[in-house]
């Protein structure tokens, strides 16, 4: 396998010409002999190996003038402080002409300044490749679309100098890549971890001299077309000199410390990963990243080449086994699948021991050890054997357990949030679901399943009061909201058009819900009878999401009132049709299409709209699913006759749930199994009865 196999690139990045042949082989020479001195592969640089197609030349070629690249050399290593005069007597230069250059030098990124002597006078460096040149050049505006190349270097000097390096790597990095410390919030009772590893340790150290400015990891994998869609954003904070620096060459704006933990707590709602640099040693760190794990060349070298010690924390966090409830969302949001707590943590036959993953320095590390498709398997979603069953038996897979805890301590509007997490409307579950969690609760072994729906339920009611609801934080990822720019549609203000306004809201876009009938809610409010779901607490969970700033406008038909073309001029970028299943089923025998024939939908949705419904005479059903039931209890408060329901099968193998067969037996409606229509009797064009046959 060659070298060059041995990375990870794509069609998009650039590749110097075989062919190539410097204009100024001079500059060549000179290139080649800069490059080795900045250069972090060590092994080229101890060996005089750099060649001309290497990365390090042809950037550099891009970005520097000859006499810039001179002037480097003069510095004779990197992170060597050099003062003004100094740098101008050694290039045989004015102080002025010296100052020119070097300016230029670090609006490039190839020189920074600080203040590290007893007058904290100005001084200048030539920083490493990474951290440091790469992403200071990526950083710049100008210099990134002028030379959109350097993309391609900074992702190929994330990895080349730690090819064959990274099982020598001691624990804590030794200063080598980033170092992730732990999520900045509080922590009851005990401190979990040690003051130098709190986020704010690090900027009331610098307050005063902090600063803000792009991420290059999100800019360069965007460029070059690669990672999770992580939108740029000013995440990445300076601290210190390099706070200055980057102020000073238009990389960053000043920031208060306040300013800046707004910026780490919005980084932690939305998963990205705290990374700080520690290349100076103990007491000290240039600047601090808020990693979108999809994107983080940081992150993403740490996996391929499956080294923790690349980016370890003092800080590391353990389960307490009595407390663990095993819900399973440590999983599911870790964003590079450290957790696995969804995996059993013991058995009846004791503690599961899981085998350990095999690292670097215990074998021969190549590129066939590498998972290049670790951003869509860093996140291990929970196993069937890995989590409560009520949680695996739920189709929404709703941490049953996780917010059946926090009600039992009181914590209603914690478990409401859990809930809503994966389900906007809980309260629709808790009236309509088939209780597939108590299904498999295993308390039912032992005498009765725990009482999950109605837990859910109490919890959903909470809606009612207004200041009891949960109404989350909406914003994007980078702060603040899309705008008007990119407004969204939703057709069909049912549970689906609703769930993805919930959730696209959520995330900081403008939404726009339209709806055909005169309220929104679909089948929820127009088909689900009263007596099964309340609409008062219907109408409170849907009254969230116009807290939230959701618009939902009634009595306005798509296609009919309004075309998709007008909303696009009207500034709509995307669209989501959720025009829902309104139409009725039907059971093609003749007779059908009679007066007085109607199918369960169009009946149901009829009689929630209009509550001064009466029927006169007996009533027949036909269906046996929980649908015919709820039209037969409908009936059966609607007429003075006798309604019954006819089902194909057997009474134990209806699709009805028993709770609701026995909901109807209890109103009074007679269910004659292994039955089937025949026909529908008519006369003068109406249905006065229906042959059914064994």
């Amino acid at each position: 396998m060659n070298e060059q196999k041995n990375r990870m690139t794509n069609e998009r990045d650039y590749k110097l010409d075989p062919n190539y042949i410097a204009p100024d082989p001079e500059k060549e020479k000179i290139l080649i002999k800069l490059a080795g001195m900045i250069t972090d592969r060590y092994a080229a640089k101890l060996t005089h190996t750099i060649k001309p197609e290497d990365p390090e030349v042809w950037c550099l070629d891009e970005v520097l003038t000859k006499e810039e690249a001179k002037m480097l050399l003069t510095f004779g290593k990197t992170r060597t402080n050099v003062d003004l005069e100094e740098l101008a007597k050694r290039n045989n230069m004015s102080v002025e002409d010296a100052k020119k250059m070097v300016d230029h030098l670090c609006w490039i990124g190839c020189v920074e300044t600080n203040r590290e002597n007893e007058d904290h006078h100005i001084q200048y460096d030539v920083p490493i490749f990474v951290p440091g040149i790469a992403e200071f050049m990526v950083m710049q505006d100008e210099l990134i679309k002028e030379h959109p190349h350097i993309a391609t270097f900074f992702n190929l000097m994330t990895q080349m100098p730690l090819e064959g390096i990274t099982p020598m790597v001691p624990l804590g990095g030794a200063g080598v890549g980033m170092h992730v410390i732990p999520v900045e919030k509080a922590i009851e009772t005990e401190s979990q971890s040690v003051s130098v590893e709190h986020i704010s340790h690090w900027l009331d150290k610098y307050d005063g001299k902090i600063s803000i400015g792009v991420c290059t990891c999100r800019r360069q994998q965007t460029m070059r077309g690669e990672g999770d869609g992580s939108c740029e954003q000013n995440c990445c904070i300076g601290v210190g000199d390099l706070a200055e620096w980057c102020v000073n060459t238009g990389r960053g704006v000043w920031n208060t410390k306040e300013e800046a933990m707004a910026v780490v707590e919005r980084s932690e709602r939305h998963g990205f990963v705290h990374q700080i640099t520690n290349i100076d040693g103990e007491d000290k760190i240039v600047g601090l990243c808020n990693c979108a794990p999809g994107v983080c060349n940081a992150i993403r070298t740490s996996q391929l080449y499956n080294t923790p010690n690349m980016s370890r924390s003092a800080y590391r966090a353990h389960v307490n086994k009595e407390n663990c409830v095993a819900c399973g969302k440590c999983v599911e949001v870790c964003p590079v699948g450290a957790a696995k707590l969804g995996q059993k943590l013991c058995t009846k036959q004791g503690e599961i021991r899981y085998p350990l993953t095999q690292l670097p320095d215990e074998t021969k590390w190549t590129a066939d050890n590498w998972n290049i498709h670790y951003r869509e398997d860093a996140k291990i979603n929970c196993y069937e054997t890995g989590t409560a069953p009520c949680k695996t038996n739920c189709p929404a897979h709703l941490a049953s357990q996780g917010y059946i805890k926090m009600a039992g301590e009181g914590r209603y509007l914690d478990a409401l949030k859990l809930i809503k997490q994966d389900n906007p409307f809980p309260y629709v579950c808790g009236a309509v679901c088939n209780k597939r969690c108590e299904q498999a609760c295993t308390r039912g072994t032992i005498d009765q399943p725990v009482a999950i729906d109605d837990i859910k339920r109490f919890i959903a009611a909470q809606e009612l009061d207004t200041d009891k609801r949960y109404i989350p934080l909406c914003e994007t990822d980078h702060g603040g909201m899309w705008g008007p720019d990119y407004k969204m549609a939703i057709i069909g203000a049912g549970p689906a058009g609703l769930s993805c306004a919930y959730y696209l809201r959520e995330r900081g876009y403008d939404v726009t819900v339209f709806e055909k009938e005169q309220r929104p809610g679909g089948m929820l409010m127009n088909g689900i009878p009263n007596f099964v779901l309340e609409k008062n607490v219907l109408e409170a969970e849907i009254d969230v999401l116009r807290q939230m700033g959701v618009e939902i406008k009634c009595g306005v038909e798509v296609g009919k009132d309004v075309t998709i073309k007008q909303l696009r001029q009207d500034g709509y970028k995307a669209f989501y049709l959720a025009i829902g299943l309104s139409g009725g089923r039907k059971t093609n025998v003749s007779g059908e299409d009679a007066e007085g024939v109607e199918s369960a939908v169009t009946f149901l949705n009829r009689t929630c709209q209009n509550h001064d419904e009466k029927m006169n005479g007996d009533v027949i059903v036909i269906g046996g699913g929980n649908v015919a039931v709820d039209v037969a209890r409908v009936a059966s408060r609607l007429t003075d006759g006798h309604v019954t329901m006819l089902c194909l099968e057997g009474e134990h193998e209806m699709p009805a749930s028993d709770a609701e067969v026995t909901f109807a037996k209890n109103d009074g409606i007679e269910i004659k199994n292994g039955w089937g229509p025949k026909e529908i009797l008519v006369e003068n064009g109406r249905a006065v009865g229906v042959v059914f046959k064994k």
